[in-house]
């Protein structure tokens, strides 16, 4: 695997690179949970998609025979827990549209869809038009393979292959989207890829496409105080260094934004919209997974419901 190269202005992906490689990453934590004893999620088309992009690293993780044997134990337990995490994450966002459903809501947007396979997969109410947003290679490849493996959506399923730097309400709104009927959105693992000024402008962007009735689901990633930078960035380092000696070359301090940012939480209810939140820790218990009990930083993110 090449390594990853730093982010710029305009740069561009596909599933094996720079942030869509973190799409395959997911992918294969979600095929771990589903390959798990006791699973809390069924993703069938993780693993076939992780072993169809062709990282070799993550497709071992998505084999139904991987185990942990032969890493040391810190890699070992890591990876678990990253499992566990995406697992509980995973479980939050199917939740978060089944209950739109329920309330009558059919009109759903993935926003960075990646690998995502919800429209192929979840129970959605009849009439539910499900937009997939991503880049133009990354809805290609998953739309092929996933043709390919036979697979049929299980909604009205319309991708929107456009970069969130661009003009994508133009885009999503010449697929179909209705912005006077009420919308479930997701913003899933995505924040932390985006500066302060480009959260600010996405969140403006949803808001201003949402009707009264809509919601949002959207992890929020808090903000970075000058003097923690040197500590999360080290934490990141050490990772980088342990999973490269087991063959993963993926530097996180080359694609994820720190620094200052704003609050989701506060910057939503200033936008009329009224959340609630649930930190990571308190998922992965509401989830029926062990919580993180070692790392202070285990609870920063929260994962926070939004309705107009």
């Amino acid at each position: 695997m090449a390594p990853t190269a730093a982010r710029f202005d305009g740069d561009t992906w596909d599933l094996t690179s720079s942030v869509g490689a973190t799409a395959t990453m997911v992918a294969a934590a979600r095929a771990m949970a589903t390959n798990a004893d006791d699973p809390v999620i069924d993703d069938p088309f993780a693993a076939p998609l992780v072993r169809a992009v062709g990282m070799e690293f993550f497709t071992k993780l998505a084999d139904e025979t991987f185990t942990t044997e032969g890493l040391d134990e810190e890699a070992a337990t890591g990876l678990i827990r990253f499992a566990n995490g995406m697992a509980a994450r995973t479980r939050f966002f199917d939740d978060f549209f089944l209950a739109a459903g329920r309330a009558g809501i059919r009109q759903a947007v993935i926003l960075a869809a990646g690998l995502d396979s919800r429209a192929y997969r979840l129970p959605w109410a009849a009439g539910t038009v499900v937009y997939e947003i991503d880049q133009p290679e990354v809805v290609q490849f998953k739309t092929d393979t996933l043709a390919k493996l036979g697979a049929v959506p299980t909604t009205d399923r319309r991708t929107v292959a456009v970069d969130l730097r661009f003009d994508w309400p133009a885009e999503l709104t010449a697929a179909g989207f209705d912005p006077s009927a009420p919308t479930a959105w997701i913003a899933e693992g995505l924040l932390g890829y985006l500066p302060g000024d480009a959260q600010d402008r996405l969140l403006d962007q949803v808001t201003a496409l949402s009707a009264p009735g809509s919601r949002l689901g959207v992890e929020g990633v808090p903000a970075t105080e000058t003097n923690d930078e040197e500590t999360i960035r080290a934490r990141m380092q050490e990772f980088t260094d342990r999973w490269r000696a087991h063959g993963l070359d993926m530097d996180l301090n080359e694609l994820i934004y720190l620094g200052d940012r704003a609050d989701v939480t506060t910057y939503l209810e200033g936008h009329a919209w009224n959340t609630t939140g649930v930190s990571s820790n308190d998922l992965l218990i509401r989830t029926g997974l062990p919580p993180i009990e070692d790392e202070a930083h285990a609870a920063s993110v929260l994962y926070i419901s939004a309705e107009r």
